[in-house]
């Protein structure tokens, strides 16, 4: 049976999960789902979590980044998504960890606490998406954006934070880079983890200042052929967004 991937270009873990895929050589059919509208498509398709990715595959149902990567990894052994290499592969599944965990959830939050507050960006999302209607789309996104943003976490005070640390945090995926754990071929499991996150806040206008000459900017815009640099306003204060040239803070990357 021909995997499933239930998908939108929007989700960069969705996008991860489908260079994957390619990564492995492996033919699938994507199942492309609206933004919004995709916890409902997703519990009718049988899965128990409301969020993308989201992979049928001989006869399972797995959701998430890391649990896809060790069944593709099941699936196919070669090409590995992971280093042969002991000392490199354990440093590639501690990148991938950390980019799962600490860095993937960032832009995710961001993203749903803007949309929130932001109806103008619902209906460019509307509008872009090719819905009919855009401006009810908008309209019945907004308590839709209010539950995927309570059970992301993204409060004011989250993000606030969240916007903090990020030099922190692009100062750690340039070091990936620097010591060769990520950024050169071939790309490796941690890679499209790492970087899809990086082109999803390169999306957010305010927060270009904060990636722009940077390795990790550089990488995510090569890492994936398919994916459109295609900035997009977002209600952000401010001064919530730190200096592009303050030293990163240390200690926030546990």
């Amino acid at each position: 049976m021909v995997p499933k991937l239930y998908y939108f270009s929007l989700s960069h873990p969705a996008r991860a999960a489908r260079l994957m895929l390619e990564h492995k050589g492996i033919e699938y059919e994507r199942k492309d789902l609206l933004p919004g509208f995709h916890p409902v498509q997703l519990r009718l398709a049988g899965f128990d979590g409301i969020t993308v990715p989201a992979l049928e595959i001989d006869g399972r149902q797995v959701q998430g980044t890391l649990e896809i990567a060790r069944s593709l990894e099941e699936m196919r052994l070669e090409p590995s998504l992971y280093p042969a290499d002991p000392a490199h592969r354990e440093a590639v599944a501690a990148a991938e960890r950390w980019g799962e965990a600490v860095f993937q959830p960032v832009p995710r939050r961001i993203f749903r606490w803007v949309l929130r507050r932001d109806g103008d960006l619902r209906l460019l999302l509307a509008k872009a998406m090719g819905m009919p209607v855009p401006q009810l789309a908008a309209a019945a996104n907004l308590p839709v954006a209010g539950l995927l943003g309570v059970a992301s976490g993204s409060t004011a005070e989250v993000v606030r934070g969240d916007l903090a640390q990020l030099p922190s945090l692009l100062d750690h995926v340039d070091s990936l880079i620097e010591d060769g754990t990520i950024g050169s071929e071939p790309r490796t499991a941690a890679d499209y983890q790492i970087l899809t996150t990086v082109q999803a806040l390169a999306t957010f206008i305010p927060l270009r200042p904060l990636l722009e000459g940077r390795p990790a900017f550089e990488d995510a815009l090569r890492v994936d052929s398919q994916w459109k640099d295609r900035p997009m306003p977002a209600d952000i204060p401010p001064e919530w967004i730190p200096s592009p040239y303050l030293p990163a803070e240390q200690g926030v990357l546990t």
